[in-house]
């Protein structure tokens, strides 16, 4: 413990040490032709981190004419994914990264401190929240865990009475009944549908779902475990893929690879072409 304080000692003082420009300096690089600086180096990056903070009481975020913006829930801990039903009811995944289980390194130790530092070093909630707005006020009076104890959970699907539920190691199979506000898994056990890769790095974790149009397949997401390949290529077999998977014979196959974080999905529906988008 005392290692790690005095790592994040030295390297809160190196950050100090390094040198930030003036406001007159960084004016002389806007407009047309801005002035740039020449490159420099220096033993640790720069790493400015936004702070994460809460809208002030009274204050809310501007949108355009003809639309209205509201608080719907504020029953969250660290929501990540969202997923409407057909009658209305959203869940919302809560989820974060699981703990590696390898051993830390100092990389390790300065990641985590700035992941804290922006509001993402929390445990992972493990679980799918129901919200429901009862009167259509856009505010949801109910909000109540849907499914617990899951698996840093993510993209959510529902073809008929199945809801599939991408956990960041597999995919798992729920039974639902319409307007149901909590899955009993006792009455119906869930069903593992596929593996997905996991780890000890599990850089980008996030795995994300779609099903096609007539249900019998599901699209599924698979980060690349790492940025540029410096964790090795053996670490990204099956990934910076989105994997085609048949339901009936629990089958995948490639169906898009060289993405290297595929996170949000969606189908043109006049074309039936599958979208994706990542952060970077």
């Amino acid at each position: 413990m005392i290692k790690k304080i005095m790592m994040m000692f030295f390297c809160s003082a190196l950050l100090a040490c390094q040198s930030i420009s003036s406001n007159s300096d960084r004016m002389l690089g806007l407009g047309k032709n801005p002035i740039l600086p020449e490159p420099s180096t220096s033993f640790i990056p720069t790493v400015n981190i936004a702070k994460a903070s809460q809208w002030p009481d009274g204050v809310m975020p501007h949108v355009n004419d003809n639309f209205l913006i509201n608080v719907y829930s504020k029953e969250l801990i660290h929501p990540r994914w969202l997923y409407v039903l057909p009658n209305g009811d959203v869940l919302v995944a809560q989820s974060n990264k699981q703990p590696s289980k390898k051993n830390k390194g100092l990389k390790d130790v300065i990641s985590e401190h700035f992941m804290k530092q922006a509001g993402a070093g929390q445990e992972s909630p493990d679980k799918i929240t129901l919200l429901r707005d009862n009167n259509g006020d856009g505010v949801a009076e109910l909000a109540v865990d849907f499914l617990n104890d899951l698996h840093s959970p993510f993209g959510m699907s529902l073809i008929g009475n199945n809801l599939y539920v991408a956990n960041t190691n597999a995919i798992m199979r729920f039974h639902y009944e319409l307007g149901q506000t909590k899955i009993d898994t006792k009455k119906y056990p869930p069903e593992k549908i596929i593996d997905l890769p996991e780890g000890d790095i599990n850089h980008h974790w996030t795995k994300n779902i779609i099903a096609s149009m007539d249900g019998s397949k599901l699209y599924v997401t698979v980060g690349s475990n790492s940025n540029i390949g410096e964790n090795g290529l053996d670490q990204e077999i099956d990934r910076a893929t989105i994997w085609e998977v048949d339901l009936k014979t629990k089958e995948k196959k490639v169906y898009a690879s060289g993405l290297r974080n595929p996170n949000g999905l969606a189908w043109q529906t006049n074309t039936h072409t599958l979208w994706t988008v990542g952060p970077y």
